[in-house]
Order: C-alpha cells, then structure tokens, then sequence
C-alpha cells in the first residue's frame, strides 16, 4: 500500500469533488430540459472500482445517495469482468437496476489506467418523461412498474467508445418528446465523458495506488466521523410512527413505524411493524430508504460531513421485504419521493428527544408534483411541463421555518415564472405564500407555495400528486402542525373544484386554471413563548392575518 500524508490526501479529495461538481454543472448547461437545466433535478457522482461511492457533487440531490450505489451494485453483479476503457452502462429500473423510480435514468462510465480498472463516473438525471401510461410518468393512481414507463435494466449503451444506435433508438422511441429526451441522454453522456476525461489527468498527477488509498482513506475517515457523531447520542431505544395519506388507489393512513436502537457507536433504524407495499405507486425500494436514513441522521448529526460509502457502513437499516418501505415487484414506485420525505419526518420525530436543539418541525413534506402536458398551438408539438414544489419548513429551535422551499431529501430548484411561459404554453396567473399555513409557536412553521397555472389557446391536462394533504405537518414540543396543502381546479365563473390529492389526466380549458397550494410546516415549542415582536413581525409580513394571530397569540 501507498503512503498518503495528509496534505495530498486532501489534494486528492478536493480534486475528486472538484470533478464531481463540474460534471453537475456539465450536465446542467448541456441538458434540453427545464426540469434538468432549470430545476437541476440532477445528481453525479464518482464511485470506486467496487462501486462504493467515494463523492458526490455538492449540489446533487439527497435522495439520490443510495442510487448510485443500486445502479453500481447491479452493473458489478451483470458485468463482472466484461468492463472496458470506453464502455458506458446505462440503466434505471428499481426493481432490477437498482434505480429508485424510472424517470431517474442513471449511467456509468468505468475509468482506467493502465488497463486497471479505478471506478466510475455516474451521473442520474431525472427525464420529464419515459413514458408510460401517463405523460409525464409521474401520475398517481398507477398500480404496477409497467404503467409507469420504460424499463431499463443495466446494459451497456456504449462499447469501447463505440454509441449502440439500435439500443438508443429503442430508449427515445419509447418516451415522449424524443428531440427534448435525445439532448438530456447526450448531456448525461457528455458529463460521463468530461468526469472520465478529468479522472484521467488526476491520475497523471498521482499514481493509482495513491488514488486507491486515498478512496479507502474517504471512506474510513467518513465512518470514523459519523461513527464518532453517533456515539453522542444518549443510548436508547427511540420510536415515532406517521402516516401517508393514500395510494392514489385504494390505501389510506398507511402507517410508517420506526425503531431506533442506539447503543455506543452502533444504531439500528427498524422498520418493522410498516404497512405492507401497497397498490398505488408511493412505494419505496430498500436503496430509497437508505437515502432518506442516511440524510436523516446526517441532517440531525453532522451536516457537513460528505455523502459516501463510509456513512453507509455506520449505519445498520432493517424493512422487512414485502412492505411499502422495501417492496418487490411488480410494485410502482414513481411517487417515492412523497414516501421518502415522510420517512425523515419519521427518524426526525424519533430522536427529537435525543437531539432537541437540531430536530425541526415535521416540513411540507409532500414534494407536491405537478405535470401539465398537452400540444402547442403555435409550434404543434407536444410538451410536457413537470415541476415537484416546495412548502413550508419546520420551525427549528433558534429560528422559524423557512417559507417556500424544497425540504429533506430534495435539493431541486424553482422554476422561475418566465422559464415556465417561455418554454410551454401556460399562463402563471400567481405565485405566492399561503397565508396562515405555518404552524404556530415559539418559533412558526415556514409557509407553503400557491401557484395558479391557466393554459394559453388549447386544452391540456393537469396530473399532480401531493401528501400532507390530510395528514397536517406536526410540530414539536408544543409546537402546533402546519396546515395541509390542496389541489383546486378553477372555472372562469369562480366556481372552484377541490381535486383529489392523486389527481390524473384532469382536462384544462383556456379559461380554466389549477390552484396547487403546498402544505405549510409544524412549529418549535408553545405559541405561548413567542416573542411578542416576532408576532408583531409576523402581522406586518402579510404572512398571517390579525384573526390567526388573535386565536394562536392572543395578539
């Protein structure tokens, strides 16, 4: 083994980060999509040659954590030692690639030297659509992986530097919007290329038996610091149970339990005792799970620690096979980032006991989609509008929530307005706070999202899907739960229709609008406690009127 002194072990980490960062910003310019090059709804990452992830891009999103290593996993097991320089795998199935839900279609290109195999660069991407019973292939209501969309086991989409046109074909024939779904898979492939191009000069500047060592290092460092925040927990047993809405099919009030057992440096989250997988599409395969634990208790322990292997080994996870949190198939899963969301709220409401001055209110916690889809009038062609809003976030212990923002396991970006009227047909008739849906308390819950969308000279439909739609957002320590988000549809008389929070195919006339609010989030510790100020504060903001501030403050 190599020696690595310290000062070159952290050359050699800045630089792998440096590399994953780049190719996010690659992907993000190179990308055709709103959804990718506005919403940055997309993640890279750099693994070994085990497939062990070692750093993943500082933007990336936290629910990707544990796909990285699904796809790796996967490709490994089908592969073996048929791997080669030039080679590019592609994949997105959760079921038999290790994916999470398919629009998120993930690649992987191997990274040599010296005809020794080093790792990988992977990136995943999430593609407004793959098609699928439902434009968008993102709808509620759909009760089995086939209806949701292609399905992608790990193949090879490039052999020896040499692009399979046939196998590329078949991807862009099954999705809609070929031209759009061509130049976001291109973008993917350009940052594969650019981070193995990257990998290549590191590795002119170092040996590859440092390279190696300094990826054990990463990773045995990780642990020893996730480890070292594990064991300032107080020992115990911890528990917390919550609920999802529905399926969008038949299912309600489908329970999440959890068990935290911690015991010096070691914890167990167990997940026995959660409702079976269900026939609506929010279940979650096991990797998704593990992304919602892993960024959970590293929210809750040490934020700044990075996303690898190492925090992996820390961590000792149990959901028994069958159930919504570990389902098998042919169970949907493309709404499982609702369900994800949930089980942080889960593990945060667990240890609020343990850690009281880092827990936070239970957020929004919906990742509220929406999918507007139709044919352009001027241009004729189909598009396909897809965006996952945010809501409030849990009050915290010094600070209120923050209103309008992704929580948890997303870290997307809103899509501005005017990207939105110039990429699609649709009008924005407004886009504002909900008022009054933070929870009160010493410190307020954040405010969810209202955003009125109207389309311009034609019909099209409305799918969206929300949660916490009527289970509120819970505070803590007296704090009192954020108010539950709605889907309204609007007709020009001002009559309006509430919507079922799985709603599907919802047709739109032009003088027609959706109303999409977003649920707010739970407060921190007695409303009685507040800072009269800070109530003072909040009457000025517009935020909340005199009337909610009477009844929670007694203003």
């Amino acid at each position: 083994m190599s020696n690595l002194d310290p000062v070159t072990l952290q050359i050699i980490w800045n630089n792998l980060r440096s590399i994953a960062d780049e190719c996010f910003v690659s992907l993000m310019r190179s990308a055709f999509s709103t959804n990718i090059k506005e919403r940055h709804d997309h993640s890279t990452a750099i693994t070994d040659a085990h497939g062990r992830l070692i750093a993943q891009a500082e933007l990336a999103l936290p629910i990707h954590i544990a796909s990285m290593t699904g796809l790796m996993e996967a490709l490994i097991e089908r592969y073996g030692n048929d791997i080669n320089e030039g080679d590019l795998f592609v994949a997105n199935d959760p079921h038999e690639a290790g994916g999470t839900h398919l629009p998120d279609i993930n690649m992987a290109m191997p990274v040599f030297d010296a005809g020794r195999l080093i790792g990988f660069i992977c990136n995943i991407a999430h593609h407004a659509d793959v098609g699928g019973a439902a434009r968008g292939s993102m709808s509620g209501g759909l009760s089995e992986i086939w209806q949701e969309g292609l399905r992608i086991p790990v193949v090879k989409l490039m052999s020896r530097g040499t692009l399979n046109h046939e196998l590329f074909d078949i991807l862009l024939l099954n999705m809609r919007l070929r031209a759009e779904r061509k130049g976001d898979l291109n973008a993917q492939i350009a940052a594969c290329r650019l981070g193995a191009s990257r990998m290549g000069e590191l590795l002119q500047r170092y040996p590859a038996a440092q390279i190696k060592v300094a990826f054990q290092e990463i990773i045995a460092r990780s642990n020893d610091r996730m480890r070292s925040a594990i064991a300032l927990l107080p020992d115990g047993i911890f528990e917390f149970e919550d609920f999802m809405d529905d399926d969008g099919v038949a299912a309600s009030d489908i329970a999440i339990k959890l068990l935290i057992t911690k015991s010096g440096d070691r914890i167990l989250f167990d997940f026995e005792g959660s409702d079976g997988q269900v026939q609506g599409n929010i279940n979650l395969t096991f990797n998704a799970v593990q992304s919602a634990v892993f960024y959970a208790l590293k929210a809750l322990l040490d934020p700044e620690l990075p996303n690898n292997q190492g925090v992996f080994d820390a961590v000792e996870i149990r959901a028994p096979e069958g159930t919504i949190l570990n389902c098998v198939t042919p169970a949907p899963v493309a709404l499982r980032a609702n369900t994800c969301q949930r089980v942080v709220d889960v593990v945060f409401g667990a240890l609020a006991d343990a850690v009281p001055e880092r827990v936070i209110g239970a957020a929004n916690g919906s990742n509220t989609s929406a999918v507007f889809a139709g044919t352009d009038p001027e241009t004729g062609q189909g598009y396909v509008y897809l965006e996952t809003l945010g809501g409030g976030m849990g009050a915290r212990a010094g600070k209120d929530g923050k209103d309008g923002v992704q929580v948890n396991i997303t870290n997307t970006s809103n899509l501005p307005i005017e990207a939105i009227e110039m990429e699609y047909p649709l009008r924005v008739l407004e886009y504002s706070l909900v008022e009054g849906s933070g929870g009160a308390g010493r410190q307020r819950g954040g405010l969810g999202l209202r955003r009125i969308v109207q389309p311009v000279g034609h019909v099209c439909e409305f799918s969206g899907v929300g949660e916490r739609f009527s289970h509120q957002p819970w505070g803590v320590f007296g704090g009192e739960a954020g108010k539950c988000g709605q889907f309204i549809k609007r007709y020009a008389d001002g009559e309006e229709l509430k919507l079922a929070n799985k709603a599907s195919n919802v047709p739109l006339e032009p003088t027609q609008a959706i109303v999409m609010e977003t649920p707010g989030a739970g407060g921190y510790g007695p409303p009685s406690d507040r800072d009269k100020q800070a109530v003072e504060n909040d009457l000025g903001s517009g935020k909340f009127d005199l009337e909610f501030l009477n009844d929670k403050y007694r203003f």
